[in-house]
């Protein structure tokens, strides 16, 4: 036997909550009695009385709740084998993990504010793969295309900016890392999300986004900072802060560059997004285009299913609780 909602388990504690309930209840209720009337006098008033009884009523109510909670956790025993077919959208994500994206125009930095978000697009798939690329002066697949959510979420837990030790950026590396990831395929099932400040250290997008469009590769950009530009903090091996600088000593600021962004959106029928506090982008982008794609079916496989027998605790519960008030709490007259 298994439980399909085992985390209901957490609500058990009401049984000898409830139990604990009745025995104190049941000690003030004999203290009242002797404070109303003398001990002798006491089998006189309730004479009549059957505790047994009572205790019976108690436990058919503490056993009602315990089956309904067990009903609750969803018992399941007896399965059979299924074939599942899965569909879905390949969606490759890729970040850019240059030392710019510590830049702190949006809180707490670049960086982290674009894992933010895409822990909260994973949260609204179902049966989509994802996969993840990070990007600097090179580009390399972190996580695979993948249905396994928690597996692409510790990839991405992973990512900072000494992923890559090659400094620079460079977008084109990343659409290309992006198309190696791809095996075959139908073109319309090819998405790529880039999330990056936008600026580009090593040229070369021309010919990517070129190369892009004929693989049938679908990219989505999301610009994140601000067009006027921030300095970037960054903290030494001795854990001071201070703030990026050149080989001349001055310090560098970043700003968000869109137009080689929106070229790449427009070109490969994709989409730009530029990222805000309140509305990342991510979401906007799913919800407009990428939901609306064909799915595509990935590879069928056999499941257990098992069978629900959540009914017959449920219907213990409910026959406990229609029975309680059935069972008196009076003594048996003698004839």
């Amino acid at each position: 036997m298994r439980f399909g909602a085992p985390y209901m388990a957490v609500w058990l504690w009401l049984v000898p909550g409830i139990v604990i309930f009745y025995l104190l209840a049941g000690r003030a209720r004999e203290k009242a009695l002797r404070r109303f009337a003398s001990s002798s006098l006491l089998p006189k008033i309730s004479g009549n009385f059957d505790a047994r009884k009572r205790t019976i009523r108690n436990s058919m109510i503490t056993a009602s709740v315990l089956f309904m909670l067990l009903g609750m956790m969803r018992p399941q025993w007896g399965f059979q084998w299924r074939e599942v077919k899965q569909q879905g959208l390949d969606i490759l994500i890729a970040v850019d993990t240059s030392r710019s994206m510590l830049a702190e125009d949006v809180l707490p930095n670049r960086l982290e504010r674009a894992k933010l978000a895409i822990k909260d697009l994973v949260k609204e798939l179902h049966g989509d793969r994802i996969g993840l690329v990070v990007f600097s002066g090179a580009a390399f697949l972190q996580c695979p295309l993948t249905v396994d959510y928690n597996g692409f979420l510790l990839s991405l837990d992973d990512i900072d900016v000494d992923t890559i030790p090659v400094g620079g950026t460079s977008l084109s590396k990343a659409i290309y890392a992006a198309i190696d990831s791809y095996e075959g395929g139908e073109k319309e099932h090819k998405i790529l999300i880039i999330i990056t400040d936008g600026e580009d250290l090593e040229g070369g997008v021309d010919r990517a986004v070129e190369r892009a469009r004929a693989e049938g590769l679908k990219i989505f950009c999301i610009g994140i900072g601000s067009t006027e530009g921030e300095i970037i903090a960054v903290t030494d091996g001795t854990g001071k802060k201070g703030f990026l600088k050149d080989p001349e000593g001055n310090i560098v600021k970043t700003r968000l560059v869109e137009e080689f962004l929106q070229k790449m959106a427009i070109e490969t029928g994709g989409m730009y997004v530029r990222a805000s506090g309140a509305e990342f982008g991510l979401d906007l982008i799913y919800d407009e285009r990428l939901s609306k794609l064909k799915k595509q079916e990935f590879k069928s496989r056999m499941e257990k299913r098992y069978h629900e027998r959540f009914q017959f605790p449920l219907a213990l519960a409910i026959l406990l609780l229609f029975a309680e008030p059935l069972v008196g709490e009076r003594k048996k007259e003698s004839v």
